[in-house]
């Protein structure tokens, strides 16, 4: 691949390894283009952030892709992961502790994929507040670090798919293939509710953006040696 490449438009699929946040990513390919062609500046951009807990397919554009970032962004996408229920977290996921533990003596596997069931077709979901949407020019996750409270609206999202493919107790895992703006966080957590006890979001996978397939993606390191 020449810089002519790279400056014309690529899309790099990555396969987002665990703990490392998208702009990681993004800066890191950069300056391996940059270093590789002895270069100062390259546009390089990410289609869809990933959680750091979260592996799976991200989008890389460089050059002139990356004006397609958006649309990319807008594309249907799929996850598969791991619910754990009976307790919740202040950020829905792993990334802090429990807080509240709640009894799972009464859910049965029929209330599990029977609940799996209404979250189905166009939904209310409010943005956990560990999350990287602005408020007043801070990122909520900022603010719930520093311990304030802050009011989130709810927003319309499209479940296509919610798929409950193993049962076992407390954990379950899942397939969802859902719109633009969904937070599987989210979805964790108001499931855990909706069976009448708690849940957090305990593993966490991107499969699927639009035709692009995690199948087809790379590792950071791959593309380095590539290079």
């Amino acid at each position: 691949m020449t810089l002519e490449d790279y400056k014309n438009g690529q899309v790099i699929l990555i396969d987002k390894p665990l703990e490392w946040t998208s702009f990681q990513v993004v800066n890191k390919l950069r300056w391996h283009i940059r270093k590789h062609f002895n270069i100062k500046k390259i546009k390089v951009g990410h289609a869809g952030t990933l959680d750091p807990l979260a592996t799976g397919l991200l989008i890389i554009c460089t050059g002139k892709f990356t004006k397609k970032i958006e649309e990319y962004q807008g594309q249907i996408k799929e996850y598969t992961g791991e619910i754990t229920l009976g307790a919740t977290t202040p950020s829905y996921d792993m990334e802090t502790e429990v807080n509240e533990t709640y009894s799972i003596n009464h859910i049965t596997e029929d209330l599990i994929h029977s609940t799996a069931k209404n979250f189905m077709g166009e939904i209310e979901q409010k943005p956990p507040i560990f999350s990287a949407l602005k408020k007043d020019g801070k990122r909520l996750y900022e603010l719930a670090r520093e311990g304030k409270t802050t009011e989130i609206k709810t927003r319309k999202i499209t479940i296509e798919a919610f798929e409950i493919t193993t049962i076992n107790l407390p954990k379950i895992t899942f397939r969802v293939v859902c719109s633009k703006g969904t937070y599987i966080r989210s979805l964790a957590y108001d499931f855990g509710i909706a069976l009448n006890s708690g849940a957090y979001l305990s593993e966490l996978r991107r499969t699927k953006i639009g035709n692009f397939n995690v199948k087809n993606s790379i590792k950071i390191e791959e593309f380095i040696t590539n290079l």
